[in-house]
């Protein structure tokens, strides 16, 4: 596999690829556009190819070499690719930028996408030279949809019909690293994330008659003051808690007290007892403040993504593999845990494997300085998208040579 290349017009095909799904994001689980460029991406490769009934998924099965000698069944590796946009405007200034205001891929999943789209045609080259049979899982609704979860519940896992003996995938990072470094760790990689969606109810009317109302917004202004004190002063902090409100919305004119206020609460936690504390724990924040004020409120649990566990055998084989296919120097072991979060977790929680971060700032910018994912004037380089195929197609035949 090592001495496999991509040639310069495939290098080209991904590049057209990850620029066209850029200029076209879309968002959550329903992605028909994104979905329609894979299936033309993968045409006329030995695939077997299925799509998700619930989202809108791409599933195709490589059919590896005879089964060994011994009669023994062939074994299966999972590359995974997510293929969401965020719900962003675009400020990047690329000539590819996206051409829908409000959306925008800012977290690099068409490179991800566009590199498991080489990974999948430098491996349908040649099949009968893998040990065993290769899954692509192209996947929507990574960004607080719990798509890879459902299409677990699809039966991804068992595409090949057996399961996988190892998984893997790489994502990329706009900054933190320089371009084509990597970076991955044993155990735990990235925190558990979570999403708390608060409505806070009261009685509005007319904001000249407060004291003969109930109203929502102090005590939602409270709350958020209360459980930054909780976050700071409830916890190890060598064992810590994010915790952030990234929005609070209530009300339409300054004269008019509003009914209900909503909070938008973000969670990060890097082991499963802090987890189950801090949920807990806000909910009696909460609801403290709320009898107080006279007002009520209601928690809901939309988004639960847990820690993402790197097996550590399968690190040391991904570290090895890097330096086969990309050279020596190029892998950083992260000392700790890091604090975004990937639903690749709920993968990782059924299989083994390990997620690689790679390093996709452009030439011309400086790593330590530039954006990073999420932020609208995000820049991904497209010089990476030939390693990143050739990583991923060597991660799936150089762990399927050892599967035996």
């Amino acid at each position: 596999m090592t001495g496999r290349q991509l040639a310069p017009a495939l290098v080209e095909d991904l590049v057209r690829l990850r620029e066209d799904l850029h200029r076209e994001p879309e968002l959550g689980l329903d992605l028909p556009r994104t979905q329609a460029k894979v299936l033309a991406a993968l045409d006329g490769l030995p695939l077997e190819i299925t799509t998700g009934t619930g989202l809108s998924s791409v599933t195709a099965v490589l059919r590896g070499g005879s089964p060994d000698a011994g009669g023994g069944e062939r074994p299966v590796v999972l590359l995974r690719a997510d293929m969401d946009a965020l719900p962003l405007t675009e400020t990047s200034g690329v000539p590819y930028a996206s051409k829908t205001e409000g959306r925008m891929h800012a977290c690099g999943h068409d490179l991800h996408t566009a590199m498991l789209v080489g990974a999948a045609r430098l491996l349908a080259q040649d099949p009968d030279t893998l040990g065993g049979d290769v899954v692509f899982m192209f996947q929507p609704g990574e960004e607080g949809y719990h798509g890879a979860r459902l299409m677990i519940e699809e039966g991804v896992l068992d595409a090949a019909g057996r399961r996988p003996v190892a998984a893997y995938a790489v994502h990329v990072a706009s900054s933190m690293l320089p371009p084509g470094w990597l970076l991955t760790r044993k155990g735990p990689l990235l925190a558990g994330g979570d999403v708390l969606r608060v409505t806070v109810r009261g009685r509005g009317g007319h904001d000249s008659q407060p004291h003969l109302l109930k109203d929502p917004v102090p005590a939602a202004c409270e709350m958020t003051l209360a459980l930054q004190t909780y976050a700071s002063r409830g916890f190890d902090p060598f064992d810590p808690v994010l915790l952030s409100v990234g929005s609070i919305h209530a009300g339409t004119s300054a004269n008019i007290i509003p009914d209900e206020a909503e909070l938008k609460i973000g969670v990060r936690t890097f082991g499963p007892d802090a987890k189950a504390k801090v949920i807990d724990g806000v909910t009696r924040v909460l609801e403290g403040v709320a009898a107080a004020h006279g007002v009520t409120v209601t928690v809901d649990h939309t988004m639960d993504y847990p820690v993402t566990v790197v097996d550590p055998a399968e690190a040391d084989f991904a570290a090895g593999t890097v330096e086969k296919v990309l050279g020596p120097g190029r892998l950083i072991w992260a000392p700790n845990t890091l604090s975004p979060s990937e639903d690749f977790s709920f993968v990782l929680g059924e299989v083994p494997g390990a997620m690689l971060f790679l390093g996709a700032c452009p030439p011309d910018r400086d790593p330590g300085t530039a954006s990073f994912n999420h932020s609208p004037d995000a820049v991904f380089g497209n010089e990476v998208l030939g390693d990143g195929a050739r990583l991923l197609a060597a991660l799936a035949e150089e762990r399927l040579a050892t599967a035996g």
